[in-house]
């Protein structure tokens, strides 16, 4: 959630005042251990931690459309980090997008920290200078051609999208577990930086459900995965699921029909995992809030035809003997897998909507369900790209995606070859960038 746009440009903005930081005391173990928390909340460790490398001390490649960008060294080391940071400078940075001499890209998330409280604000900077090891790592530098890598136009971009800060306030008649569920999920959590849909200024097109249903309906493609809608869609949304089934979700990555993939297996490992039932309970009441954006929906209804023609030994549909020879055996030949191990294909959101990356994606490179506190145990699913052809892979792909009561556009082999290229490049770029 979050790797799409970080670095700091040349600031032409006003600082954000002070309000009575200087009475804190940010030595205190009780507010350290609260920003610990917050911090968790916003994943703040998944942008700001290489592979392989010290938490918070940066020097992760994020693509961006414009080029290769590094997360910077957020620790309290005085020469690298933000050890020299006054409570003034921090809160600059994080909700307002001004670093000391510069204005910040907008995947350090400032649009939607823009809504964190004063309060939440000391309790992170408390965290940060007191909390975190400092680490003595010097930031790379972004890997964009000019004339893309001129920063000064990011005060302009600053202006022109980002929003007035201003601390959440709940309406007054507002359930008091939906609005907590509102201020994570809008402002800390910054949901919307990958689920919501961006506009030709990289821009999101919604940051709170007040913007609109495009709010949360589905983000851009990153890294060979799509975020999915969060809405009440039946289809290819959160409509089928209920409340307990997100927070299962958003505590152990799985649940009786689905499992997480991609970028959100670090947020749930990294963040939700730790928070508390009482927040993934609000988080996952506030998301059953918001409406579906299609209208006139019928629930999925389960046909047993490919079933059927399956048992009985009939493999003759496009792509159900790629299907029988590689998927069955986990997924069953009846698409309903195995609860919170093999995730279900009957009905499955992710493999409704339109855009079928992450499903080929998941073919082609495999992916792993990861262990968290309350589901330990880890499974791996392989990858197949060097035993499927493209067609094959689209032909299976669009077997399941119009089986067993699904229905779905078709996936093209020009798709599969075009994810095939996509993935390959990200994982050669993001290994030779690291090195």
């Amino acid at each position: 959630m979050k790797k799409f746009l970080l670095a700091a440009g040349l600031s032409m903005g006003l600082a954000a005042p002070a309000f009575a930081a200087e009475t804190v005391n940010y030595q205190d173990e009780n507010l350290i251990k609260q920003g610990e928390y917050l911090a968790r909340a916003g994943d703040c460790v998944a942008c700001h931690t290489a592979s392989g490398g010290q938490p918070f001390a940066g020097g992760l490649p994020i693509e961006s459309p414009i080029g290769t960008i590094f997360s910077t060294n957020i620790t309290p080391d005085k020469s690298t980090g933000i050890g020299d940071y006054s409570f003034t400078d921090f809160d600059n940075a994080v909700r307002h997008g001004i670093g000391k001499d510069s204005t910040l890209y907008p995947a350090m998330p400032y649009p939607s920290y823009a809504r964190v409280t004063d309060a939440d604000m000391q309790a992170l900077y408390a965290y940060f200078m007191h909390g975190v090891k400092p680490v003595n790592q010097a930031n790379k530098p972004t890997d964009i051609v000019w004339p893309l890598s001129m920063r000064w136009p990011l005060s302009f971009w600053r202006w022109t999208f980002a929003p007035e800060v201003k601390e959440f306030k709940a309406p007054v008649d507002q359930d008091p577990v939906v609005a907590r569920g509102a201020y994570l999920v809008e402002g800390l959590g910054h949901c919307g930086a990958c689920h919501s849909p961006r506009g030709i200024g990289m821009q999101e097109k919604a940051l709170t459900a007040e913007d609109g249903e495009l709010y949360l309906s589905g983000g851009e493609p990153m890294d060979g995965w799509v975020p999915k809608n969060l809405r009440g869609d039946l289809k290819d949304g959160l409509g089928s699921w209920t409340e307990a089934q997100l927070v299962q979700f958003l505590t152990t990555g799985r649940t009786e029909h689905t499992a997480v993939f991609g970028g959100m297996s670090d947020v749930i490992v990294q963040s939700m995992q730790y928070m508390t039932d009482d927040d993934l309970t609000a988080i996952a009441r506030y998301l059953k809030t918001l409406p579906g954006t299609t209208y006139n929906e019928t629930p999925f209804k389960y046909d047993d035809a490919a079933y059927n023609a399956l048992y009985n030994g009939d493999d003759s549909a496009v792509g159900a003997s790629v299907y029988v020879d590689n998927c069955a055996a986990c997924h069953r030949t009846d698409g309903k897998g195995y609860a919170e191990v093999f995730p279900a294909f009957t009905g499955n959101p992710v493999l409704l909507g339109n855009d079928a990356t992450s499903l080929i994606h998941i073919v082609l490179k495999g992916d792993t369900l990861p262990s968290t506190f309350k589901a330990p145990t880890s499974y791996n699913m392989p990858a197949f790209d060097t035993r499927l052809t493209d067609k094959q892979v689209a032909d299976v792909v669009n077997f399941i995606r119009n089986s067993w009561g699904n229905q779905a556009s078709p996936v093209t082999e020009k798709q599969v070859a075009d994810v095939r290229s996509d993935v390959k490049a990200a994982a050669y770029g993001a290994v030779s960038k690291a090195e």
